[in-house]
């Protein structure tokens, strides 16, 4: 007999009825510590008392009124990440499947307001996600995600992961958008390289495509930059944005230039729950919290801390783990285990992590862990990688 909950997850038998910071506590007063984060949503942990004052106050005011209206907390968030980015304006999401629906929308509406509904085509690569939604799963185009569900939407064409050559084969003045996560999450914490991202824009510069990035997984601090694509020194035209900027409320963002949304007039999109006042009132605060210089100087250092005790854990357990990879702290312990089997035996440690794609185990704790608690991780994983060894 199915479920009453629809069985599309392989759920773990662990339910938590609270959260402190970097630690998720089970129903049976089992302490995890949790290095997955809600798969990088709490950026600043479980129950920040900033984010909940955030949303206790708004919840005591006004929760909903509809896209038909003014929204003031919409406005404020909005701004607030205009005056940190590349981007023009904003439309608000609830999660990164609508962002990236909407991303693919604008892109389109693009070229039919430039006259040339033809150029649809999107690039994209091999160990893309984007979300599971019908456009989303085009896009990433991977047998995992689109097994079952054709046709189709036309329109995308997957190019080998990091494959310059072949971007450079593939793109042309016929190319409508080139779509990319500057640091793969799903597909196994790969970063691109900073002189690809630079070569990418040079290339849609030169070819008049747009450039789309999907910064739903590495934004938000997670890469020790507000956003990934800063390291590169690079601008986007589009950009997806979600999980931590809500903290874990549910929250996404579309940002564009004002030249990539100007078919985006009255009436081509719309959200029922888009940017409510409760989901910017702690995006809101996230905001100001994250894109702080010194709270992400404080990502950095911890970052490098807990890669120089990765390093040692793999060096200690060899036929468990092969490399680290990663940046800032979105982490990956490239394993010759099974990740799956890595993180059922951090259950027995007490840990949470989340498995990747390239067989990869991921690292995103809360992004203000103590060192204390990164030192703690640590040890757990040891633990967790000697039930493995041999």
């Amino acid at each position: 007999m199915i479920s009453h909950v629809l069985p599309t997850y392989n759920r773990a038998a662990i339910a938590f009825e609270r959260g402190e910071g970097a630690w998720a506590i089970a129903t049976d007063g089992t302490r995890y510590l949790d290095l997955g984060a809600g798969i990088a949503v709490n950026v600043l942990g479980h129950a920040n008392p900033d984010l909940v004052a955030a949303l206790t106050d708004q919840a005591g005011r006004i929760w909903h009124v509809s896209n038909l209206y003014q929204i003031p907390q919409q406005e404020r968030l909005a701004d607030l990440l205009v005056d940190r980015t590349f981007a023009d304006t904003v439309f608000f999401t609830n999660s990164g499947t609508e962002a990236a629906e909407l991303a693919i929308k604008m892109v389109r509406k693009y070229w039919d307001h430039a006259g040339q509904p033809e150029r649809y085509e999107i690039l994209t690569f091999e160990g893309a996600f984007h979300g599971r939604s019908t456009g989303a799963i085009a896009a990433a185009g991977s047998e995992k995600m689109v097994g079952g569900f054709g046709p189709l939407m036309p329109g995308f064409r997957q190019l080998p992961w990091g494959d310059m050559a072949a971007l450079n084969e593939a793109i042309s003045d016929r190319t409508a958008a080139v779509m990319i996560e500057p640091v793969q999450g799903e597909g196994g914490i790969r970063p691109l390289a900073d002189a690809d991202l630079r070569q990418i824009r040079a290339l849609c510069d030169q070819t008049g495509a747009l450039l789309v990035l999907d910064e739903v997984q590495c934004g938000m601090g997670r890469t020790g930059r507000l956003f990934a694509h800063e390291y590169a020194g690079v601008s986007p035209d589009i950009m997806m944005v979600a999980k931590g900027i809500g903290g874990g409320f549910p929250l996404g963002a579309v940002l564009a230039t004002e030249a990539a949304a100007a078919g985006m007039v009255a009436g081509t999109h719309g959200s029922t729950y888009g940017g409510n006042p409760l989901a910017c009132a702690v995006g809101a605060k996230v905001m100001e919290i994250v894109a702080g210089e010194a709270f992400l100087a404080e990502v950095n250092r911890k970052a490098a801390l807990f890669r120089q005790k990765l390093e040692g854990l793999v060096a200690a357990h060899p036929q468990v783990f092969e490399s680290v990879r990663g940046q800032g702290l979105m982490l990956g312990l490239k394993c010759r285990a099974a990740p799956a089997d890595l993180v059922k035996a951090g259950y027995a440690e007490a840990i949470l992590t989340v498995p990747a794609a390239d067989n990869t185990l991921r690292l995103l704790p809360p992004l203000n862990i103590g060192d204390a608690e990164i030192a703690e991780a640590v040890e757990r994983l040891d633990r967790a990688a000697a039930r493995l060894d041999g």
